[in-house]
């Protein structure tokens, strides 16, 4: 793609100072023989490294950001897949498909002369659906620039046209500004992470500092489904897959901004719930106060699971989990701004379930996502609805049995007097016989994973942080979300850790996803800054 040539030096973002990261300002990089990475680029040298090789950084991610992946559509996969397999290939990298009944996933393998350890990145391709009308731009798949107008609340983050101009492409190639934002399905959630792993690599290839490690990259793209099918694909490509670590970058750093590394995250498991009420909808004024309403009975057994200051009330919900004064301490270190991020959100106080976020996500969730009956709105009729259903995610921990949560549940709602069926819909029999039915559907996706500060990887990449920020990062135990790395973690043994590149205000999974300029050039300096540190032990 066509565009003017940089004909001055990048502004510093305030922020570059305090993280300890040099102007992005520098000579061009010439292809240089590649020497083993014991010789780790500068700081210095990464920075400008990345300021040279930005404008093809930006052109990369908006060919990416142009690809529709939606993880349902397998066609739309399939394009961008063999998009993804080119890319690697002109980074010296092998690529085959690992297949499954879904989409297939994606091994790319580059390959070291007398390296001895191994590290397995993990990226994400997919996205989740989107919602056109919602958009503030032409389509979710036209990558659009945009700028904040003066006096528009630091709040806003969505690009509504209110407080946001839309700028032409282009000028990201000149100068462009940090606090700029690049808007797009999967702008963060992972198109940008995977630019910037693509960036990084033709960044240390233009400097020709190999990594003294082979690169393993599966690229999984069912995540935004859950991956039901990875599990399986790990097991059967075992071997292949054999790493001494596994790195994913995929996700933002904490609130605050700063570099950051995440040594775990919870797993997660699904129910959906109906209740049944007449065969079809019924006439509420005929039939008012005589036929049940499903919705009445739905919010009954959704209300009995909570208190109202939010903690589950099952009994057991929360057994295994203990905070010692050693985690406690760990959760502790992280710079959690309360206050600030009570007026982002909008709330005046949290759920009781623990007194900060840190701690709140060590226990098991249960939330409901969505709830559906009837009509509303201009589409609203007075009747008295057949079903109505609850989906409900529940984050796991690595202390909790999601079978055991599961049965706790169903076991719950058996108590309160319901029949309960699965995989199904009652029959007339059943209809006639219990007045209280419910239909209780569940799966548990994957797995929660935690990795000690203290292993191989931990360390690996703490050193790399602390090369490239002077300092150390913030370390957090346990993310709130929920990645497919667990299978990973036992099948294959390895630990595993999140690198976050992408601002924490991005929209992820809604709307106007986007990704701040100064998150991305920043996001491909650390994966650069990892991918060039020297392996801890590596002969």
């Amino acid at each position: 793609m066509g565009h003017a040539p940089r004909t001055a030096a990048r502004p510093v973002h305030p922020g570059l100072t305090a993280l300890s990261i040099i102007t992005l300002a520098g000579a061009a990089a010439l292809p240089a023989p590649r020497v083993a990475a014991q010789q780790a680029l500068s700081p210095e040298r990464i920075a400008e490294l990345a300021a040279d090789r930005a404008d093809s950084a930006f052109a990369l991610y908006r060919e990416i950001l142009s690809f529709p992946n939606d993880a349902s559509d397998p066609a739309d996969i399939l394009r961008l897949t063999e998009w993804l397999e080119a890319r690697f290939a002109e980074r010296g990298f092998t690529t085959r498909r690992l297949e499954m009944p879904g989409s297939d996933a994606i091994l790319a393998t580059r390959e070291v002369p007398n390296a001895d350890r191994t590290v397995l990145v993990y990226l994400q391709a997919d996205g989740q659906p989107v919602d056109p009308s919602a958009w503030y731009q032409e389509s979710p798949w036209t990558p659009t620039l945009k700028a904040r107008r003066e006096g528009a609340p630091a709040t806003s983050v969505d690009g509504n046209p209110d407080d946001w101009e839309t700028l032409p492409w282009e000028r990201v190639y000149e100068e462009p500004d940090p606090e700029w934002r690049m808007f797009g399905r999967s702008a963060s959630d992972s198109k940008g992470p995977i630019t910037q792993f693509l960036s990084a690599l033709s960044l240390l290839d233009a400097a020709g500092v190999e990594p003294d490690f082979d690169l393993k990259v599966i690229v999984d793209t069912e995540e935004e489904m859950g991956s039901p099918h990875l599990p399986e694909a790990v097991e059967r490509h075992r071997d292949e897959l054999a790493a001494d670590m596994l790195v994913i970058f995929d996700g933002p750093p904490h609130n605050s901004g700063e570099p950051t590394l995440t040594f775990g995250a919870r797993g997660i498991a699904d129910v959906t719930l109906t209740t049944y009420g007449p065969r079809v909808p019924q006439h509420s004024g005929h039939w008012g106060n005589y036929v049940p309403n499903p919705a009445l009975r739905l919010a009954q057994v959704i209300a009995s699971m909570k208190d109202e200051d939010g903690r589950v009330t099952i009994p057991g919900y929360y057994d295994g989990i203990t905070i010692d004064p050693e985690t406690r301490a760990i959760l502790e270190a992280v710079p959690d701004d309360i206050e600030t991020l009570h007026h982002q959100m909008g709330i005046a106080a949290p759920d009781g379930v623990a007194d900060t976020p840190q701690e709140a996500i060590q226990y098991p969730s249960l939330n409901v996502r969505g709830m559906r009956s009837a009509w509303v709105g201009s589409e609203a009729r007075t009747i008295i609805p057949a079903t109505a259903v609850a989906e409900i995610d529940v984050r796991l921990v690595r202390e909790s049995d999601p079978d055991r949560l599961l049965g706790l549940i169903r076991n719950h709602i058996a108590g309160l007097g319901y029949h309960i069926v699965s995989d199904r819909d009652p029959t007339d029999e059943e209809r006639a016989r219990y007045p209280k039915l419910i239909r209780f559907d569940s799966r548990v996706n994957y797995l929660a994973f935690r990795t000690d500060f203290d292993s191989e990887a931990g360390r690996w990449l703490v050193a790399a942080y602390e090369r490239l920020f002077g300092g150390r990062p913030i370390m957090i135990r346990t993310g709130g979300g929920s990645i497919p790395i667990s299978p990973f973690v036992t099948t294959l043994g390895v630990p595993a850790v999140q690198v976050g590149t992408v601002n924490p205000d991005n929209n992820q999974h809604s709307p106007n996803e986007n990704l701040r300029v100064f998150d991305f050039l920043r996001g491909i300096r650390i994966i650069a800054a990892v991918l060039s540190q020297p392996m801890p032990g590596a002969s």
